[in-house]
């Protein structure tokens, strides 16, 4: 009759707090990765077969929206 080998408690190695941190703090840093990580890629859009025409007066600024923002903001 052949015995079978037992362990004792302090052969296995119980679940420390530091491995359960490190295991916790591997998982949310692989989280962090997955969200930070495009799912899909996605397409390049094509330029345009044509480049816009150089303005006739010279000069290429256009006092656009976001210009007139900009400018809102730069007041004292």
């Amino acid at each position: 009759m052949s015995k079978s080998p037992v362990t004792s408690p302090a052969a296995v190695s119980p679940l420390s707090r530091r491995r359960l941190f490190a295991g916790a703090g591997t998982a949310g840093a692989l989280a962090a990765v997955a969200t930070v990580l495009p799912s899909q890629r996605e397409a390049v859009p094509e330029a345009s077969a044509q480049p816009k025409a150089a303005p006739e007066a010279g000069g290429g600024y256009q006092l656009t929206a976001h210009v007139k923002q900009y400018y809102q903001t730069t007041k004292v």
